[in-house]
Formats: C-alpha cells, structure tokens, sequence
C-alpha cells in the first residue's frame, strides 16, 4: 500500500470510529496527514494525525514535530499512527502530552474492531 492509500486508511478508521475526519492536502500539509474533530463537549476537540507507513522504528523527532504541529494548530491533541513500532525516546517524549502513539499491532486491532481485516507485511 503505498504512503497515501495508507493516509485514507487512517482517515477511514477515524471516521468509523466516530470523528469527524478529513485528509489534508498532500502538498503543504504542515505534517498533518488527516484532521479530526470530536464533537463531545467534554472530551471533543481538534486532533491532528500523522500517518507513517514504516518499516523501522519510529523514533523521537517525528513525536517532537507532530507536537509542534499541534501547537501551531491549537489542537487538543495528536495521534502518530504508524505500521511500526516506536522507540523509547518517542515513548518517553509522548508520556504525559496529549499525543497517542499506535503502533502497528494497535493499528491491526483497532482495524479489526471495525470489521477491516488487514495485514501488515514488511517487504524484503
């Protein structure tokens, strides 16, 4: 799947999931792949969500820009999404900010919880 169908996946799961969830343009995206909104008046807000369709470790500067992403949007939160996995340093960063971190295995099960069945393969 190349990096922009792996974008729609994103955005669909989102919006199956319950938010409000729009691609962003490719060019001049400001690091942002999909914008969500969360209607709830409590708990609802902005979020911005990046997309990375890896096959290595994820590591702390891509958390670090989707961050800054996030204050330069105002959003209330963020969400890395990514086939991989994350290192220590992009765990440690997120701990204790309004960012989630899923990780391929989170990324099947979340797919899965909305009847999509998917697979990740790593190519050689």
């Amino acid at each position: 799947m190349d990096p922009f169908y792996f974008e729609h996946l994103v955005c669909n799961l989102f919006s199956k999931i319950g938010l409000e969830s729009k691609l962003t343009r490719s060019s001049r995206d400001g690091g942002v792949d999909v914008i969500a909104f969360d209607p709830r008046p409590v708990f609802g807000g902005k979020y911005v969500i990046q997309a990375k369709r890896y096959r290595n470790t994820v590591e702390v500067a891509a958390v670090r820009d989707l961050f800054g992403t996030m204050m330069n949007e105002i959003a209330s939160k963020g969400i890395l999404v990514t086939t991989s996995t994350f290192g220590p340093d992009a765990r440690g960063f997120a701990k204790d900010k309004p960012i989630e971190l899923i990780d391929g295995t989170n990324l099947l099960y979340m797919l899965e919880e909305q009847g999509i069945r998917a697979k990740i393969e790593i190519p050689k």
